[in-house]
């Protein structure tokens, strides 16, 4: 079993930067691939990006170049360093695990546990 908790949202200008984590519990946390998602209202939940076990990444077309995904762990952490943000990033931010070490999937149906998420807000 995994528990993940979010943190790190909030509200910042377009432009501006925020870095999210996500803290895992578990002792098979650092064979999980870990990946966020994203909800804004009133659409459907889409990935944003997704490290493995051995740290390749993934990224969705709208974020890359902007976002980094990274895992430190030791800290049973993953973050979300996102930079350059725009109106269209406004969302709730989900993290998940997948059991699978080596996946880097983009498909939420493949994650196995999931945080609370936590809110961010970009204004213009």
């Amino acid at each position: 079993q995994v528990q993940l908790v979010e943190s790190g949202g909030g509200l910042v200008q377009a432009g501006g930067s925020l870095r999210l984590s996500c803290a895992a519990s578990g002792r098979t946390y650092n064979s999980y691939a870990m990946g966020w998602f994203r909800q804004a209202p009133g659409k459907e939940r889409e990935f944003v990006a997704v490290i493995n076990w051995s740290g390749s990444t993934r990224y969705a077309d709208s974020v890359k170049g902007r976002f980094t995904i990274s895992r430190d762990n030791a800290k049973n952490t993953v973050y979300l360093q996102m930079n350059s943000l725009n109106t269209e990033d406004t969302a709730v931010y989900y993290c998940a695990a997948d059991r699978s070490s080596y996946r880097t999937s983009p498909t939420s149906t493949t994650y196995d546990y999931w945080g609370q998420g936590t809110q961010v807000t970009v204004s213009s």
